[in-house]
């Protein structure tokens, strides 16, 4: 065990008990646990439909025995893509296509599944990562011409983006509700709004990427009213009994960027919206950005969030050991964790988390074999299916 991570326990009825592997209401949806899986882009999907790679993929991600799966950044509208690959929710066939993984899911596999819905705006049109990640020019084959708060490229050399004028941010506020609405149908637990990371809703909060002159640029009040917009529409369009939150990022780690003091008043106006949580990671906006990189390093801002808003928190960012995740949840600085790199890396994360905290892990009984003698108790039996 990590002398930095002591072991925290909760003494319940003479029996110990994870902090970690405690039940958390998010908003109405009652989870297992307090591990929730990222939203990872695959770039793998075609049109915007999954392919037979998400279907393994989250299917797999499915049984690791987290209490929550949300879905990769899924894209609102066609030219709301990061890359031409990118998963969608803007089409009958998008929807058949997540119809089918989440059915299997479903069939096999009791996690809570959530939708991260996102428009990239200045970032989209862009190569897949291990492609380069560079922009395709709109006159490029699969390239199109990008939008964003304000027409100022991402970086250098970039061909810019087209301010969004009125009807151009109607039509945005439009496709986010449109998803929202195929999310509902398709029967999902509930969706992540996606304004970090530098993507269309993240340019209109940063006043490095929003110099607009109108009442959705200058003043903060001004910079935050579009995703508040945003956020307002997609929950009058999703069920009121199923939770809607938002995922940021704290701070552009650029001098005269978005920072907290802009995320804490952001928080603030979406608490009082009804937004259930916030998922609070950084960065992402500009090339400039120096992210001093360590272990939970984007812990002290849920932190703080949680703290000052007032709302539940999910923190996320080199989360890797079980006694950090559970210090972290014991002491209050988050309500959950979520881990990206470190459950592809490791897809039984929970499983060994909950070996090492004493707690019991949901897996399938075609895997029960697996446990080791000495952790006789680690698995337990789930009801499941169509939901």
């Amino acid at each position: 065990m990590s002398a930095r991570y002591p072991r925290r326990w909760n003494y319940t009825d003479g029996n110990l008990m994870s902090h970690l592997f405690s039940p958390w209401h998010l908003d109405t949806l009652r989870l297992p646990n307090r591990i929730v899986v990222a939203p990872m882009c695959q770039y793998s999907a075609s049109e915007g439909t999954p392919s037979d790679w998400h279907m393994i993929h989250l299917g797999h991600l499915a049984l690791s025995g987290a209490g929550l799966l949300i879905l990769e950044a899924t894209a609102v509208s066609p030219e709301g893509r990061i890359s031409p690959q990118d998963l969608g929710l803007y089409s009958d066939a998008n929807e058949a296509g997540l119809a089918r993984v989440l059915a299997a899911i479903r069939a096999h596999s009791p996690i809570a599944v959530a939708v991260q819905i996102a428009h990239a705006g200045r970032k989209a049109s862009s190569r897949a990562p291990w492609a380069g990640g560079t922009q395709i020019r709109p006159d490029e084959p699969e390239g199109w011409q990008t939008v964003s708060a304000s027409n100022l490229s991402h970086s250098a050399g970039e061909v810019p983006p087209l301010a969004l004028d009125r009807a151009g941010l109607a039509k945005v506020r439009d496709d986010f509700v449109a998803t929202a609405r195929r999310a509902a149908r398709l029967g999902f637990d509930g969706i992540e709004l996606h304004a970090a990371h530098g993507y269309l809703l993240h340019q209109f909060l940063s006043p490095l990427s929003n110099q607009r002159t109108d009442e959705y640029g200058g003043s903060l009040a001004n910079r935050i009213r579009f995703p508040l917009e945003v956020f307002d529409a997609v929950r009058a369009a999703f069920p009121v009994n199923k939770p809607v939150w938002v995922r940021v990022s704290a701070t552009d780690w650029v001098p005269g960027g978005w920072d907290i003091e802009g995320t804490l008043a952001l928080s603030q106006a979406l608490k009082a919206r009804g937004c259930a949580a916030l998922h609070v990671s950084s960065g992402g906006l500009s090339p400039a950005q120096a992210i001093p990189l360590s272990s939970g390093y984007q812990v002290a801002f849920a932190q703080r969030i949680k703290a000052e808003a007032g709302i539940p928190t999910i923190a996320v960012g080199l989360i890797t050991e079980a006694e950090q995740a559970e210090a972290i949840i014991a002491s209050g600085q988050a309500d959950a964790v979520a881990l990206a790199r470190a459950m592809l890396y490791d897809p039984r994360w929970p499983w060994h988390a909950a070996a090492t905290l004493g707690a019991k892990v949901t897996a399938p009984p075609q895997y029960w074999r697996s446990q080791p003698r000495e952790l006789k108790d680690l698995f337990e039996a789930a009801s499941f299916g169509q939901r």
